[in-house]
């Protein structure tokens, strides 16, 4: 039998921040550190809903800013620990050598997703205190054919405003990516939802000739496009003066 994917509202969190998330310290902006990028966007701040379009390889930069988040402020980091949810092993976070202080979760479908999401995701930040969020390829289990249209688009709508109340409410970073599906109408407004709720869109583009960032998105930084030059080099010297990677467990 079909699982529904409805969460009834009395199973939404309505309950006031916890002492801790309120003591939670300001934050200082998360950058990307690559010069190509940060010249466009200075980077992401507390409160943040952001989304990242872009082909496969966007999730190395999702992984970039999960270890870039643990360094001390002085380095540019956030000094927290960070929860990663990675739908349907979507992310190459097994590339990053072993960390504790990033939480990491595994879900492989729509309904696994909205429950951690709606009902687990606040008692998680609260526990390990972390100031960075990270999702990816957030619509990807919502695109399987075995889901109902209507239920899928309604519950995609639902677990999308409650991230971005969630990073307002608790003055965290949550940054979603937004992986290459097959062309669809699902997908197309699955997409349209996505924008609609995200604060900050970024969109990443790669041809054989070009790679490009545009911000698309965002309620005070200038709108435009650059060009990647550097991408590849930097994030590959970061990850090399990594030594640690995260633990999983599956959901």
């Amino acid at each position: 039998m079909q699982q529904s994917l409805i969460i009834k509202p009395a199973t939404i969190q309505t309950h006031l921040p916890s002492k801790e998330s309120k003591l939670r310290t300001a934050i200082s902006r998360l950058t990307f550190n690559i010069s190509d990028i940060d010249g466009l966007f200075p980077g992401f701040k507390a409160g943040d809903f952001a989304v990242l379009y872009g082909p496969q390889s966007l999730t190395s930069l999702t992984s970039l800013l999960s270890l870039r988040a643990q360094l001390p402020s002085r380095l540019g980091g956030l000094e927290s620990d960070v929860v990663f949810i990675d739908c349907a092993s979507s992310s190459s976070l097994s590339n990053m050598g072993h960390s504790e202080r990033v939480h990491g979760m595994r879900v492989y479908t729509a309904y696994r997703l909205t429950s951690l999401i709606m009902e687990k995701l606040q008692e998680a930040i609260d526990t390990c205190d972390a100031k960075l969020v990270v999702i990816s390829d957030i619509a990807g289990p919502f695109l399987h054919e075995n889901l109902d249209d209507q239920e899928a688009r309604t519950v995609y709508n639902q677990i999308m405003s409650s991230l971005a109340n969630l990073s307002k409410k608790h003055q965290i970073i949550i940054i979603a990516s937004y992986l290459p599906h097959e062309s669809s109408r699902r997908n197309s407004i699955l997409q349209e939802i996505t924008s609609a709720k995200a604060g900050t869109v970024l969109r990443f583009t790669k041809t054989p000739y070009t790679k490009e960032v545009e911000l698309e998105k965002h309620p005070s930084y200038m709108l435009g496009v650059a060009d990647l030059t550097s991408e590849n080099q930097a994030l590959t010297d970061f990850l090399n003066s990594v030594k640690d990677s995260p633990n999983y467990f599956l959901m």
